[in-house]
Order: structure tokens, then sequence, then C-alpha cells
């Protein structure tokens, strides 16, 4: 374990961003030190499944001929930033971590599928001037808590490359953590984005249902999908966030609600705010060293001046038996698109019509998504429906409830984010119910839709690995968690660690 220097403004997102702007850096240097700590890492690591070297040097320096034409450059001018291959790329290819994505062609070449159109939020980037990196690696079609489920090759910690780095935006994690990118965007339908973060020590961020288009985001389970950032830092989550929120009428789910100022949000402290420590997330099952870390950051914050009240969440404990007859019914229903007619993988081209669809998927997609399709189908089907899905629907009214009501108390709720550190590779493939039981402490939010944070907190004393403080505001109220992330960042004993493969992020160096 090696420790770098504390998260200073001369290697935070926004003021490299700020020094690309100014002319005391250039997005050149920065994107050239990116792609050099890609070459050097990820050949162990796997969080990369394209890295779009010439296009990222040639985004880079089109910026700077642009600020020396004395052009105002976006507010993430020159940052490179790494997008998980469920967003769709007009010229990268999208894969999804999957081979139902891949065209076998007749000599035998595979060809990535690639879309015709930029997702919303990769369009929103590009106009906020960020230099695209490439695509991460992920749990295929996110389906996964720890991006082994890729269909291409497992992604590993940096921390120790023998364990998971969560999942399933774990190779967007990674790319953050080990300072290949110096932010991401994951999609986070069950924790997804918060889980990854809390296992390598980043920031990650999953926004109210709504605030962030999912235009262009291949959809997993419609109701509880929203994409969401990754930054070394909270400050660096902020600006990522206020760019990628806002309404998009191409996406018939998104809100229409103004985006508030997030890094002027960073600032406001944590005085007088009301944290709600649900009792049912400290029960059997949580590991000490988590517990312990976590009751730390809440003491921090009480010292600060927010005060912390006992809350409850009593529905909690059917949050992963909702969540996974709920997800699993939208997959199935999302996932009937990839059939091996309209574009990715054909298999069986002279089959007859439906011996072709049972080839294609069968040959396309992995043991995972297998698993949730059959599930998902069998809790739709006639017979079944009300039995599982209705109730399903209505235990999730019920967490839902228990949010407003404890939000009627208190201003957040702060939980731990998974009740371990990360757990070896291959540890848990064969025994799915462990594996879905990481996230049962990040479910319940996005069952509710409201928004929620991973703040790293210190390493565990024992294993010396990474652990998270989740945060949960209401929806719409993502400037109260980056008040209170900041302000536990700020007084953080962990705020500056880095995983033994990192060295400090780019200097700031003459363009």
């Amino acid at each position: 374990m090696a420790r770098a220097t504390d998260s200073t403004p001369s290697t935070s997102l926004t003021a490299l961003a700020a020094a690309v702007r100014s002319g005391a850096t250039s997005a050149e240097a920065l994107t050239e030190h990116a792609l050099e700590r890609i070459r050097a890492l990820d050949g162990e690591l796997g969080a990369f499944l394209h890295v779009a070297a010439d296009a990222a040097r040639a985004e880079a320096r089109a910026l700077d001929a642009r600020r020396r034409r004395g052009e105002t450059l976006g507010p993430l001018a020159g940052v490179p930033i790494a997008l998980k291959d469920a967003l769709c790329t007009h010229d990268q290819p999208t894969t999804a971590g999957s081979r139902i994505l891949v065209q076998r062609r007749p000599d035998g070449s595979e060809h990535p599928w690639q879309p015709p159109y930029d997702a919303t939020v990769v369009a929103r980037l590009r106009a906020a001037d960020a230099v695209l990196i490439g695509k991460t690696n992920l749990d295929e079609l996110a389906m996964g808590s720890s991006t082994e489920n890729s269909a291409f090759r497992p992604t590993k910690n940096p921390w120790d490359t023998t364990r998971i780095p969560g999942g399933s935006s774990g190779g967007s994690a990674v790319a953050v953590a080990a300072g290949m990118a110096l932010g991401a965007l994951g999609s986070d339908t069950g924790g997804s984005v918060r889980q990854p973060a809390a296992l390598t020590h980043v920031v990650g961020v999953k926004p109210s249902y709504g605030r962030v288009s999912r235009y262009g985001l291949i959809a997993f389970a419609s109701s509880l999908d929203q994409v969401g950032p990754f930054a070394a830092d909270v400050r660096g989550a902020a600006a990522l966030t206020a760019v990628v929120a806002g309404h998009d009428p191409r996406d018939a789910t998104s809100l229409e609600a103004p985006v508030p100022d997030y890094l002027a949000a960073c600032e406001r402290g944590v005085a007088g705010l009301r944290i709600g420590v649900p009792e049912e997330y400290f029960a059997a099952g949580l590991d000490p060293e988590v517990e312990e870390n976590v009751r730390a950051a809440l003491a921090a914050l009480a010292a600060q001046g927010a005060v912390l009240r006992p809350v409850h969440l009593p529905h909690t404990r059917h949050a992963v038996a909702t969540y996974y007859v709920i997800a699993t019914a939208e997959a199935s229903s999302n996932l009937a698109r990839f059939d091996g007619v309209r574009f990715g993988l054909r298999a069986g081209e002279r089959a007859e019509l439906g011996r072709m669809y049972e080839r294609t998927r069968g040959a396309g997609f992995g043991r995972e998504v297998k698993r949730r399709i059959m599930l998902g189908t069998y809790v739709l089907s006639a017979g079944y429906y009300e039995a599982y899905y209705l109730r399903a629907q209505r235990v999730r009214a019920l967490i839902k409830r228990d949010f407003d009501a404890a939000f009627a108390e208190v201003d957040l709720v702060a939980t731990p984010v998974s009740p371990t550190v990360a757990f070896p590779l291959g540890s848990r493939l064969d025994d799915p119910l462990a594996m879905y039981l990481a996230d049962v402490y990040t479910l319940p939010a996005s069952l509710a839709g409201v928004c929620a944070v991973s703040v790293p907190c210190a390493l565990g004393r024992t294993s010396g690995l990474p652990v998270g403080l989740q945060l949960v505001a209401p929806a719409l109220e993502e400037a109260r968690l980056f008040a209170a992330a900041a302000a536990w960042e700020d007084v953080s004993p962990g705020r500056g660690l880095c995983p033994p493969v990192h060295a400090p992020a780019a200097p700031i160096v003459a363009p």
C-alpha cells in the first residue's frame, strides 16, 4: 500500500480543467499522461475494452488550439474521461461487455457494434470539452457486482489484484482509482456505481432517478437504471454531475427540474444537518472493520455540527428479493431486442427464424445474463405475474415509503456501501445469492429512486482495503449529498490514499 500526496487543487479534476483553460497546462499533456498510465497498467487491471488513443490526442490538440485562439473552453476542458461500455458512442465501439454485440464476419474477424449516435451524457461531456479516452469494462449488460461477468476479461482491483473491484461499473471505477482517467461515467441500477467506488477508494454518485438522461444507455432495468459519475474527489464528482444532469426530451423519464450549483454546495458544510443512521444497516453480516470506518466518519461529521439521529427503514430486509424480481423482469423485456436480426451477433445464418434466435442468444449471452432472463421471464409469465412481479412492486412502494418517513425527520441517511471489503476473484461466481447480497445496502435507494453517493473512508484496519460511506438524500437533493460528502472528505484520514499501482495525477506543466 502506498500513500500519495493529499488531493490538492493541483491534482484535482476541477483544478486541472481550470489549468487547461488558463494555459497553465495543456489538454495534450493530460491526455498523454492518461494514455501512458493505461499502457503501463491496463494489461494487468483490465479496466478498458477500447482505448481511443488517436481520437483522444486529436481532441486534446484541437482544444489546445482553440485556447490559443482565445476561445473560452468548457468546464471539463481537456480532462480525460472514461465511459462505461454500455453508453453509446458514435465514434467508438459499444459492446456492453457482451458477445451479443460483436458481429462475426465470414472471414472469422470480430467487429463490435458501433452506434450511429452518442448517448446524451456523452454529447454533454463533449460539449463541456472533456477528452473521451475510451470505453471501460463491465459485467455483461451491467448484470453483476464484481466485473467478472464481462464476456472479454475480468477487471481487477488496483488495491489487491487478487480481488474484485466491484461491479457492474468496475472498469470505470478502476480507471479513476489507478489514475488512467481523471473521471468516468458508469451506470447504477442497484449499486453499480456506488459499490465499485467504495471498493476502489473513489467517489461514485447515483443521481436521482430522472435527474440524468438514460438516452443512449443500453438498458438493463428501465425503472432503475441511472447514469452516474466517478471521480477521485467529491468536487470532481460534483462537476461531472453538473455537466451530465438536466432534462432531455429524448428520455421520457427525464425530469424537468433545474440543476443547482453542485460545486458551490460542496462549500456549505454540515452544521445543523440532520443525518439519520438506520439500525437495519448495522446488523448481522456487516464486517466489523467496515462498521468501524463508517461510524468514525459519522462521528467526524457530528464534530462538524451535524446532528445524528436514529431512523428506521424496516422494509430494507426485503430489498434484495424485491430488486431481483423487478430488475430481472425488466431485463427479460429489454433484452428481447437482441435477436440477431438488426445488429450485433447473428448465429445460425441459414436456420429458420426461431432457431436463429435460439442460436444467437445462446451463443451471445453469458451465464449470468441467461440466469436473469430466465428468472425475469418466469416472474412475468401467466400464473406468476401477480404472485411475484406485482407483489414486488408493492414492496417497492413500501421501501420508498420508509425513505419518505425517514426524510420527514432527517436531511440525509448514512449507511455502509458494502457489507464487506472487496472479496477474492472467483470466490462467489458459483454462489449467486452471496454475490447478490453484496448490494444489500445499495439496492433500497435504487428502488426508492432517491440519490446517493459513496465516499471513501480510511482503509480497513485488518485488510488494508477500501471502505465506503454511503450518503442518501431525497430525490433531486444531490446538493445535500455533495455538501456532506465534501465536509467528510475534507477531514477524512483516507484522503489522498492511493493504491500501490498508483502515482500522483498529472502535474500542471507548461503547455
